[in-house]
């Protein structure tokens, strides 16, 4: 997985068709060498995120939508945005988000900074102009100072850009029951949740695409949960990518619902009994899903996996809005 961490649990390669294991979370998220992860850009970073400034009629903030308090997801099945519109999808959790590198369910972006501009200029959600943007935040001295000190120049949008970055690469999952399992600790998961990550790695076939240290594969799949958006298909233009979403990371999970795409499923255990029965053949396009149905599968088994998914989530994360220039 490219961060040197040891193999914490691995299923049988002629299972899974390869190599997928879990490992833990590293400490710090990995950063490109033009915008390192120093404390004066996550600073800087984190006024940003929680100012309605990078709004275009200065009321939602970054924050509006991604609520520290609901591990950085707004609970709702569709986002709101500009306007209070509903929008066609679920907004993701920004936990972990710098093991990433695929940015939106469709993977539009291909890194965090790439990413950080994109809702702000959305007509659809903060429909800020950069142009306005770069020019509101230069004229307040706090920012001009703070952007100096960062970057050594002004409040460019590349500058705005690496700063959210920086910050929400510090948002990093910690101390979940199961990561004290996998230290060690036999008593951190009941044995329910036990009996949950037997399947999960084993005959459920989860770790599959949900491996790695934040439990995703980054890939794209089409699972049939709704065919209205064409996902990542709509960014590479390939039918053979119609209705295929990235895998979403696991940690955390307990807290981060409703759950898929379109937030159709209010329970993690409505998902699993999905992946249990709810599976259908194909897409009305007669493109083939690449998961099928478990039906070999007890449907007993469906609350063990739940226990083992509510143990995946950690400690919660104190965050108070900062004091804005």
């Amino acid at each position: 997985m490219g961060f040197g961490f040891p193999v914490m649990a691995a299923l049988d390669g002629e299972q899974s068709g390869r190599s997928a294991v879990i490992i833990p979370l590293p400490e710090t998220a990995p950063a490109p060498a033009d915008n390192p992860t120093s404390p004066v850009r996550v600073d800087l970073g984190k006024q940003l995120f929680f100012d309605p400034r990078l709004s275009g009629d200065n009321t939602r903030s970054c924050a509006g939508c991604h609520l520290p308090d609901r591990a950085f997801t707004d609970g709702l099945p569709r986002a709101r945005g500009a306007g209070g519109r509903q929008l066609g999808r679920n907004t993701p959790t920004l936990l972990n988000v710098g093991f990433y590198s695929a940015y939106f369910w469709d993977g539009r972006a291909a890194s965090l900074e790439a990413q950080a501009l994109v809702p702000i200029q959305s007509p659809d959600e903060m429909n800020q102009n950069l142009d306005e943007l770069e020019k509101e935040l230069s004229a307040v001295p706090g920012y001009a100072a703070q952007f100096r000190a960062a970057f050594g120049s002004e409040a460019t949008r590349a500058n705005i850009a690496k700063a959210l970055a920086a910050f929400q690469r510090t948002l990093i999952s910690r101390n979940s029951p199961f990561d004290r399992f996998l230290a060690g600790d036999n008593n951190a998961l009941s044995d329910e949740a036990k009996r949950g990550w037997e399947l999960f790695k084993g005959d459920a076939g989860c770790i599959r695409c949900h491996n790695g240290p934040n439990l995703s594969d980054g890939k794209f799949y089409r699972i049939g949960v709704a065919f209205t958006d064409r996902g990542r298909g709509a960014v590479t233009g390939s039918k053979q990518d119609y209705y295929a979403f990235r895998t979403p990371g696991l940690r955390d999970v307990g807290k981060t619902g409703p759950y898929m795409h379109e937030g159709s499923f209010g329970t993690l255990t409505s998902v699993v009994e999905f992946y249990y029965r709810g599976v259908s053949a194909q897409s009305p396009d007669g493109l083939p899903l690449d998961i099928a149905p478990l039906l070999a599968q007890s449907y007993s088994e469906v609350a063990s996996l739940v226990e083992f998914l509510e143990s995946l989530s950690g400690e919660t994360r104190d965050l108070s809005p900062p004091r804005l220039p």
